[in-house]
This record gives C-alpha cells, structure tokens and sequence, in this order.
C-alpha cells in the first residue's frame, strides 16, 4: 500500500509479475515488457506498456509477411513457440487465428522457454530445428524469449538450415538479433528482416548535422542527462545516450509519469492517475516516436516500421553513421519499409 506506482523503464519486471503489482495490488504501473492483450485486459486498469501489445504486432507481422511472399503461397511458415504462458496465449488466441484468416496453417514446435529449464530448451532446440528442417519449412515466427532464441540459432547453425525468419518486437528478437551479428550468427541473422515500433537504425548523436540527430524525446532526455553530467563537453563522442539505450528508457517512462501526475491535478490518487494516463496522446517517446493511450488503449505506440540486420562490411550508405571521427559500425539496421500505422483491432 505505501507504493503509489511501480516504474520499469527497460522491461525487466515481466510476465505474471505484473499482474501481481497491477491485479491483484491494484497498483499503477508503467512497464516497456509487454505481451498479448490479454495481460493489459487482466491488469485494467493499472497496467500501462510503453512497449507494444504484441497482438497488434503479430497482426501487422502476418500482413506484412504475407505481402512479402514469406507467409502463404509456396511459403511452408513453421512457428517455434516457447511453453510459458504468455507465449501459448500469443499462440493460441492471436497469432493462429491471424494466420486462419490468411489461410495458413504453420507447422507450429513448442519448446521449453522458462529461465529454469535451461537443459531442457538446449537439448529440445536441436530436436525443434530438425523437425522445422525436415518438415520443409522455409519461414519461421519465433515467440520466444531471447533464453530460447539462443539455443535455436545455434541448432540452425550447427545442422546449417537458414529459413527466412519473421523477427518483431515479440520479446524483442529483432533487437537482440543486432547484437549476435557478426559473430556467431552471421549466417543465420545477416540480411534478416523484422517488424518493429521502435526507432531502429536511428542515431545516437545529439547533433542535429548527424543526420538529423534524436528524435524529440530523446533530445529531451539527452539534455536532463548532460546537465547532471557537464564536465564531458558537448560535441565529445562520449556526449551521448543511446536511443535504445536504458538512461533514456528510465527517462522515458519517468517523464510519462509525471506528466500524468500532472494531469491528475491536486487530488492525486490511484484513480485519477489512471484516468489521466487514459487521455496522454502524442507523447513524445524514445524508444518509440510517439506514444497515445485511451480507456481501452493500454499501449503507447502507434506506429511500426520494417528493417533489415546488416553486416556492415564492406559499408554500406544505406547504414545511419554519425559524422565525425568514428569507426564504422560493424553491424546496422537499413530500412525497408516506413513508418505505418500500427494495427488498432487487434
């Protein structure tokens, strides 16, 4: 009861966790860790994601697959679904009738996804891939969290079977794909493409010459950030935040906080916050552009782009350097389609 709200700025505190603080403590609760909307429905109406309801994900990742040829027609899609709770519900009640109204019906491999069952999902990852490999798939949705993903790309490298993955911001695949190229899974995620809401492939730079420096929230966080920090000087390569980085993420959702507190009014109480948060529209994000809540509307973004990991050897122009003197970036996003509206009937 002391605590007024519970703030998760880089989307530690997950699963049923969540429900425990907003639930069944009826406790506010600001979270970038999300998953399918049945979480927001059982927290209503205290639980708010800065991230995306990842069913309005997995419905633009369908659509967006299918236009693409990696979904339906001479596609064979295979889905690796991790046995937590959450990932079943992704499954089950959102991305399956998803596919049912495109006409697909994915060979679909469960695998142990829990932090605890480590050997387990090891030694299943390799049975999964042979299965997805035997089966003829040549596309794959992966709905697991990065513990199972792991294990996964190494079976794929070891038994060398390279389908056409459709990575998104389900438990962050895209993101945490950047970071395992080049090594070791160069030929496993080089050239893959996914679906994300967040500003991918932006720069982190605060100088409006590099290439348009932040985004507005960002800039807003950078600039908190550099007054607590003077002795480094503006312009240093050092005199930076990273745009998916965790001091913006915790300024992000501490930012939103108070502007709803504000909102509130003098009578600031558990009821009031919410209500004020159900009316926060175009809010100026970081980790996404914007973000707009409403009385049923539990996720801020509102938008979603497509981008492609890349190898950045030799380099290329289509990857967002910042000026200056600095390396070049041995790894980066490209983008192939632009900003759209994120699905609303999901």
């Amino acid at each position: 009861p002391p605590i007024f709200a519970v703030l998760d700025g880089v989307g530690t505190f997950t699963g049923p966790n969540e429900l425990c603080v907003t639930q069944q403590g009826h406790t506010p609760m600001l979270s970038q860790w999300t998953t399918v909307t049945q979480f927001t429905q059982a927290g209503s109406p205290y639980l708010w994601w800065t991230g995306p309801d990842d069913a309005a994900v997995l419905q633009a990742l369908v659509s967006w697959g299918k236009s693409q040829g990696t979904i339906g027609g001479k596609a064979k899609l295979g889905v690796v679904v991790g046995d937590r709770a959450s990932d079943q519900d992704a499954l089950n009640n959102y991305l399956l009738p998803d596919l049912k109204r495109a006409g697909v019906t994915p060979v679909v491999e469960t695998i142990p996804a829990q932090t605890s069952e480590g050997a387990s999902t090891a030694s299943d990852s390799t049975l999964v891939v042979e299965k997805l490999h035997a089966a003829g798939v040549t596309s794959m949705i992966p709905l697991i969290p990065f513990n199972a993903f792991l294990p996964v790309l190494e079976a794929q490298t070891q038994q060398q079977y390279f389908p056409k993955l459709l990575l998104s911001d389900y438990e962050n695949s895209i993101e945490s794909s950047l970071g395992l190229i080049p090594v070791p899974f160069a030929k496993a995620l080089n050239g893959q493409e996914g679906l994300t809401t967040e500003t991918l492939g932006g720069v982190d730079d605060p100088r409006p010459e590099a290439q348009g420096g932040y985004d507005p929230g960002v800039r807003s966080c950078w600039t908190v950030w550099h007054k607590a920090y003077p002795q480094i000087p503006k312009g240093n390569m050092n005199d930076d935040i990273e745009e998916q980085g965790p001091i913006q993420g915790w300024c992000q959702e501490v930012n939103l906080f108070a502007q709803a507190a504000k909102a509130a009014g003098k009578n600031l109480n558990r009821k009031t916050f919410v209500t004020a948060m159900s009316k926060t529209k175009n809010f100026p994000g970081g980790y996404s552009p914007v973000l707009t809540y409403g009385p049923t509307k539990f996720y801020g973004p509102t938008q979603y782009q497509v981008v492609r990991l890349h190898v950045n050897s030799p380099p290329s122009s289509q990857c967002r350097i910042p000026l200056g003197n600095l390396p070049p970036q041995v790894v980066c996003w490209t983008p192939v389609q632009p900003w759209k509206p994120l699905p609303t009937g999901a």
